[in-house]
């Protein structure tokens, strides 16, 4: 046997031969460029909207879209735009985000739990009434609300976006904990009812840590759709004293439609960071609860 065919036959260092290795990342190929490709529609848009908030007004006007600012260390666009209000537009959306939030957990996780765990007659249907409850467009509703808020006195406050954002937001939790319940097994419930306990003390010590990863990852969906709505937000706070972040960014546009896109671009940036170091913080948690409901125990 010649030399050169041992050479063409030797293993890898891996123990992989060198051809497998060459056929196993051609076949990477495809899947490497779609994902470059997902990066760069997910990172591209983030950067040049950094990159945006140190630029100058006549940058922006004179200069081409991608082009550098000229002082990467211009931070006058923050301090326009926190002057702007900024700081109390996020405290209204905080205000408004974190009580629907507990609202929403705590009335959804309790029904998620009593439609799937306990067995009454008829939560079937009751099922089906919150899933019609997330087909209604809330386009629909905000006129009828407008007018019930009015007459009740609650127009001027920040009650109304409690209470819409709870309401809509109610629906789809109430389905997507049923759905984890679903994963829990029966017999921890049964042996915890044997032992004595009440169906308060199933839930809250129980049921409702098993399924606290799911909890997390709802809330956090949740939290997405309330921080980023501008509908609800722009119908009942509109020329009032309790707008939201995403309302507040309208403010930006000056006379006539003219656009400060530097003070703009920056309390975008603010934003995007908030909701940001959020999802950082919570993201291995909500990976866990993703998973959570897709394998019953």
């Amino acid at each position: 046997m010649s030399t050169s065919a041992l050479t063409t036959r030797r293993p890898a260092r891996d123990g992989m031969p060198l051809g497998r290795r060459v056929r196993r990342g051609i076949r990477r190929i495809p899947a490497i460029v779609v994902i470059g490709a997902l990066l760069v529609v997910t990172v591209y848009p983030l950067v040049w909207l950094a990159l945006g908030s140190l630029k100058t007004q006549p940058e922006f006007l004179n200069n081409p879209s991608w082009a550098l600012p000229e002082n990467l260390f211009n931070v006058e666009n923050y301090v326009l735009a926190w002057e702007s209000g900024i700081g109390e537009y996020i405290l209204n959306s905080a205000l408004a985000t974190f009580p629907s939030l507990a609202l929403i957990i705590l009335f959804g996780v309790a029904a998620g739990f009593a439609l799937e765990v306990m067995v009454w007659k008829g939560r079937g249907g009751v099922l089906l009434l919150f899933l019609a409850g997330i087909m209604v467009p809330g386009q629909m509703i905000l006129l009828p609300l407008f007018s019930a808020y009015f007459q009740t006195g609650l127009t001027g406050t920040i009650w109304p976006l409690i209470l819409t954002y709870t309401a809509t937001g109610l629906p789809l939790t109430v389905f997507m904990m049923a759905t984890y319940f679903r994963a829990v097994p029966r017999e921890v419930f049964e042996a915890a009812a044997l032992d004595g306990a009440s169906i308060y003390r199933s839930f809250f010590s129980i049921g409702f840590p098993m399924v606290r990863n799911a909890v997390f990852t709802v809330a956090l969906v949740q939290f997405f759709f309330i921080w980023n709505d501008l509908l609800i937000a722009l119908t009942f706070t509109s020329g009032g004293n309790y707008q939201t972040i995403q309302v507040g960014l309208l403010s930006f546009t000056g006379l006539y439609g003219v656009v400060q896109y530097g003070p703009t671009f920056a309390a975008i940036c603010i934003n995007i960071g908030l909701v940001l170091v959020l999802y950082i913080f919570l993201n291995q948690r909500v990976m866990r609860g993703l998973t959570a409901g897709s394998v019953k125990g």
